[in-house]
């Protein structure tokens, strides 16, 4: 009796780093607490939901990082991931027709002229997702930022610069939804 007591404290001792890095779950999604992205080990930072129109639940988001970068680090040239579960339908081509307007407020004429190409191949790739659906656009130095529709990937597009801008969408400095921005940057 006092040997299985023994054995049972120290089960509880070895699995409570496990539950902690288990993620976090927001109006019933559940994400990881951690992903491998190539080389890279990404920590899951924050996630949070997205309110259409302050009413409609759109969507639940996750923003991973590697451990030891600072979240204000977000757009600079680092490995993140940001994965959107879906709550609603949302039909291919309005994703393009719903980045459109966050990409022109935050970059200038000229830098979107330079991206366009590759923001018309992102838009491009796009597919319907229904709800439970997930979209992750994961970035890594040096091979792009790769869109992926429930874990099969779709397209891959270089440059930092292109994540950056991308990113910026949910990230930047006018972004889709500021709550969504801040409940993601912040702190766990």
């Amino acid at each position: 009796m006092k040997a299985s007591i023994v054995i049972l404290c120290l089960l509880c001792f070895a699995l409570t780093p496990l539950a902690a890095s288990h993620g976090r779950s927001v109006q019933g999604v559940t994400f990881v607490g951690r992903i491998q992205a190539g080389d890279a080990t990404l920590t899951l930072h924050n996630a949070a939901l997205l309110r259409y129109l302050k009413v409609i639940k759109a969507y639940v988001a996750a923003l991973y990082l590697p451990k030891g970068v600072p979240p204000q680090r977000v757009l600079t040239d680092v490995p993140k991931r940001l994965e959107l579960s879906y709550l609603v339908s949302i039909k291919g081509d309005d994703f393009g027709k719903g980045a459109e307007p966050v990409l022109r407020r935050n970059l200038a004429a000229e830098e979107l002229a330079r991206l366009r190409s590759r923001i018309d191949r992102i838009n491009a790739a796009y597919q319907d997702v229904k709800p439970g659906d997930r979209y992750a656009l994961t970035y890594l130095p040096g091979r792009g930022t790769e869109l992926a529709l429930n874990g099969t990937p779709l397209i891959t597009i270089e440059g930092a610069d292109f994540a950056a801008a991308y990113f910026g969408i949910w990230l930047g400095r006018r972004p889709i939804d500021d709550k969504l921005k801040n409940d993601l940057l912040g702190s766990v």
